[in-house]
This record gives structure tokens, sequence and C-alpha cells, in this order.
């Protein structure tokens, strides 16, 4: 299991616009979301990075992304957005019996989920509360190669915290990319996953993510 520690920023004076909170991310070391877990059935890697950090009010996750092709075709909360480039970020604060899942495609689209794995158990957000993260896309192709950056701003009340309740938390967390409709599919992710088929549904392969 890997282990990830998450600093605290201001975010309070930062203009909001993509580049201004990148910067405000500058020294905020990336992870890489590599593990391609079905890579027989699966071979297509694109490259990923994140960063992670959080305020008194926010989570903000940063992707980084090079694939082949870029697709964002869902533009409604709870569509599914699985099926575009598509970034996720699920996350554990009850020892994993519990987790919220953040997808969100390169337009921003979201959906997000909340109960156990036991997806019958599970219960979307509506529309306004997805519509309270805040995202910012930057998407380019420079001779040929294709890139795209996401900033998600996603409030604490949203993870069933108040304000200032992050710092010390110890929480369980995995960081996905996929492309389930794109030309050559893809699931990788930050920590590894043992399961015979895709599925990012699995609480039990989340890693260690303190908030300090």
């Amino acid at each position: 299991m890997k282990h990830l520690e998450v600093s605290e920023i201001d975010l309070t004076h930062i203009q909001q616009d993509y580049h201004s909170i990148a910067q405000a991310l500058n020294e905020i070391s990336w992870q890489g979301i590599s593990e391609a877990s079905w890579k027989e059935d699966y071979p297509y890697i694109p490259k990923v990075r994140f960063q992670i950090a959080y305020s008194k009010s926010h989570i903000i996750l940063h992707y980084d992304v090079e694939e082949e092709f870029i697709k964002g075709q869902f533009i409604r909360p709870n569509e599914n957005v699985w099926e575009d480039s598509c970034v996720e970020f699920f996350i554990s604060l009850d020892e994993k019996k519990n987790y919220y899942n953040f997808e969100f495609n390169v337009l921003g689209t979201g959906l997000i989920g909340y109960g156990p794995a036991v997806k019958a158990k599970r219960n979307r957000l509506s529309s306004e509360e997805i519509l309270k993260v805040d995202t910012y896309s930057n998407i380019r192709t420079l001779n040929t190669v294709k890139t795209w950056q996401e900033i998600l701003v996603i409030p604490v009340e949203l993870i069933g915290l108040k304000l200032g309740e992050l710092k010390g938390t110890v929480a369980f967390a995995n960081f996905y990319k996929c492309g389930d409709e794109l030309p050559n599919p893809h699931f990788i992710s930050w920590n590894l996953i043992d399961n015979p088929t895709p599925n990012f549904h699995l609480p039990e392969f989340f890693g260690e993510v303190r908030f300090v």
C-alpha cells in the first residue's frame, strides 16, 4: 500500500484561473498514476501524474495527462464521464467502509457517488452538489502530442467535513485515469489493484493519505 502526505496551502488571495492555481501548487510534489493492473488486456498506458493539496475549506487536485486521443462528450452532472478522457479520485474517511468517488472528464463534467463498495447501496450526489466543485481545464496539441491538465477544487462539505476538520485526518484513497470508450481503452491507478478485471471500486486497494 502506498502512503502520501498532503500539505496545506492557502488559496484565499489566489486569482481563480487555471494558471494562478497551478502556480500556487508549484511546491507540491507530483505523484504518478502508472499502475496498469490489467496491462495484458489493456496495454495502452497514457502518461499521467497528479498533485494534491488542501486548504481549510477544500481539497485541491491537479492532473496532468498526455494521451493519444482526447474525448469529451458528456456535459451534465452524473452522466457517463468515465467513457471520456476521465480522471478520478476515490476517498474513504472511515477505514474503507464507505467512500466518495469523484469522476471528472476533460470538460470538467463531474460524477460523484458515496457509499460502500456494493454498487446497489451507493448513492449519487445531486447535480447542485456536484456543481460546487470548481474545475479548471487546459488542453493543448503541440507537434501532434495531445496533453491536458485539470484542477479540481472540492469543498470539504461534500465529504461530510466542516471547515478546518481535514487537518490531521488519515484517509484512504486512490487516484485513477480511464477512458472506457476511447480508441484504446485504459484503466490505470496510483495504487496497484489486484483484481482479474478492471474495477476501481475496490477500497481494499486504496493507499493511505495523511492531511498534515
